[in-house]
């Protein structure tokens, strides 16, 4: 998860400091204003390939995990990405019993005020911690059902 996590919030934050590849490949995956869960895998082809296959590859090889092992990592981290992009804060969501990194998190990253910070993905928020790029947030109660994840003011 560690090797994954650092691999992923190194590529991720350059692809937004990077104008180029930002405006080019990056920007395709931030069209989604407002997450949705198949929308975690909605990027540029060369993004996809950047960050997931050479990341996956990356923490399949440093990590000399087995292929069963690599097979049900690989699935848990699928399916934890899609849960971050969903935008549903469900009550009993194993993932944010066990990750500060959870939809709000990711969520705040998709605003338009945010896209400069919570970079990290998909597990833990150390990253974004020690580089200055965590942003905390609040969960609000809407008026018509459901939270939203709003910036806390500074």
């Amino acid at each position: 998860m560690l090797v994954m996590d650092t691999w992923q919030y190194f590529v991720h934050r350059y692809m937004h400091q990077n104008k180029f590849l930002y405006r080019h490949i990056h920007s395709q995956h931030h069209r989604l204003v407002v997450p949705y869960a198949i929308g975690a895998l909605y990027n540029h082809p060369l993004e996809g390939l950047l960050l997931d296959t050479f990341g996956g590859a990356l923490s399949f090889l440093v990590t000399g995990m087995t292929a069963r092992t690599a097979v049900i990592f690989f699935c848990f981290a699928v399916v934890k990405t899609v849960d971050d992009h969903c935008g549903l804060w469900l009550p009993g969501n194993i993932f944010h019993l066990f990750f500060q990194n959870n939809t709000a998190y990711h969520d705040i990253h998709h605003q338009l005020q945010g896209t400069k910070f919570n970079y990290s993905q998909p597990f833990f928020s150390i990253w974004d911690k020690l580089l200055g790029t965590y942003r905390p947030y609040r969960l609000v109660k809407r008026p018509e059902g459901g939270f939203e994840a709003r910036l806390m003011k500074d």
